[in-house]
């Protein structure tokens, strides 16, 4: 049987960068790898360039059927200086080097491994176990996960629980190791701003036009945030963290579950904020800008689109209410997309996935966790399907996990994927919800 690692090299080497996907290559060597195993698949596609695999073991019916599930598509590499080429899948000083190593073909060779390991070695699973692995997450899942869940829900039928991205990994904090376990993810809430102001020849200097107000809008959305909610995921992470931390850290870390102190905590401990604040507030990150037909006229319209992303348990009508309070009348507000996340997560499997990475690793310090970013769980959360961020690797502590993941010189250690396929093979054999 391939190793995880040779698998993540092989995965690696089919570019399924998104835009255009073209995961089909992929899809059929993992379906070729399953069927060298005993396994058969079952493709199925919207557009034929773009096919969804699913594949099953069968359990003893204990229990209902798990999912586990993972997408073969990539960002795009362009414009990057990688040191060693983003699909060659080299390994170099033990660590396996490649576009989607991290996000997530690095996961989709754990959860592969895990389901051939467990029909090689004739694993007595509690109940079936059945891998889906899709195309097009990075571009809204709309030909894969979303296309399955309309289409073909019969294959997920009594599916309750499922093992997906994007948790397990190890980060270290105030001298600790811990394993953030993904139960919720913030929600897709899209806005666009409209600025406008008197147009006129571009010779004549113009003050207070539609580019001046743009730059006090870009200005206020630097320098305030949105204002302060402690969901319940994040106030049990947080929790979980300054339990485990001395003080003053701890009980520092604790405070940033009180309102009127976050943002204060969050200014003091720089860079630590990066990990705290998203789980903290709705947030509005201004991406892309559209203004302007003529260099020599003054543009009397200009739109400025944010990736806002909501907490959970927040509906798009906060979004508004919260940029025009920070915004005044300087921009309209409105939402072009908005993709309602999973609900308030079951945590009838936390302690048994907890146990799992105790027992990997006893100094690891396992806690709940929110993705500020979104997953085909929220596909699957319309079969009833609650998703749990669980592809488990252990990291230096000197590896940046966030910052690596869509840049050049994505990467994973080899003995990751090893660490991450024993704890998703003992979550099969202890799976009894």
């Amino acid at each position: 049987m391939l190793t995880p690692t040779h698998l993540l090299q092989n995965l690696i080497r089919f570019d399924t960068t998104n835009p255009p996907g073209n995961e089909a290559a992929c899809i059929a060597y993992i379906a070729q790898v399953l069927k060298e195993a005993g396994v058969e698949s079952t493709i199925l596609a919207q557009d034929e360039k773009r096919p969804n695999l699913i594949a099953r073991l069968s359990g003893r019916g204990e229990a209902p059927p798990l999912l586990l599930y993972g997408h073969v598509d990539v960002v795009p590499t362009a414009g990057q200086q990688w040191q060693h080429p983003p699909f060659a899948g080299e390994i170099h000083a033990g660590y396996v080097w490649g576009r989607g190593a991290l996000d997530m073909k690095g996961g989709v060779a754990m959860l592969i491994s895990a389901f051939l390991r467990a029909k090689t070695e004739g694993l007595s699973l509690p109940g079936d176990v059945v891998l889906c692995i899709v195309s097009d997450e990075e571009a809204g899942g709309f030909v894969g996960a979303k296309y399955l869940v309309d289409n073909h829900a019969a294959h997920f039928q009594g599916i309750k629980y499922a093992l997906g991205e994007f948790g397990g990994f190890s980060f270290h904090f105030g001298g600790k190791r811990f394993y953030p376990i993904m139960l919720a993810e913030k929600q897709i809430c899209w806005t666009r701003l409209t600025v406008r102001g008197p147009g006129g020849h571009g010779s004549m200097p113009l003050r207070g036009g539609a580019m001046a107000k743009l730059s006090r809008v870009l200005y206020r959305l630097e320098r305030k945030r949105l204002p302060v909610h402690v969901t319940p995921v994040a106030k049990m992470m947080i929790e979980s963290i300054a339990s485990a931390l001395s003080a003053p850290l701890g009980p520092a870390v604790r405070q940033l579950a009180n309102p009127a102190l976050t943002d204060g905590i969050l200014d003091m401990v720089g860079q630590a904020a990066s990990v705290f604040d998203p789980l903290l507030h709705n947030t509005a990150s201004p991406t892309l800008i559209k203004g302007g037909e003529k260099l020599n006229v003054h543009p009397s319209e200009i739109t400025l689109d944010l990736d806002g992303r909501l907490l959970p348990g927040f509906g798009p009508e906060v979004m508004v209410r919260e940029l025009q309070t920070v915004l005044g009348r300087l921009a309209e507000v409105e939402v072009v997309v908005y993709d309602p996340g999973p609900p308030e997560p079951n945590l009838a499997l936390f302690e048994m996935l907890v146990k799992v990475l105790k027992e990997a690793d006893p100094d690891g310090i396992p806690i709940p966790n929110m993705l500020s970013g979104v997953t085909d769980g929220r596909h699957f959360a319309k079969l009833g399907i609650q998703t749990y961020g669980f592809l488990p690797m252990r990291l230096p502590p000197d590896f940046k996990f966030a910052p690596t993941i869509h840049a050049a010189d994505e990467r994973i250690p080899a003995d990751a994927l090893d660490f991450g396929t024993d704890a998703i093979y003992k979550a099969l054999q202890r799976f009894h919800a």
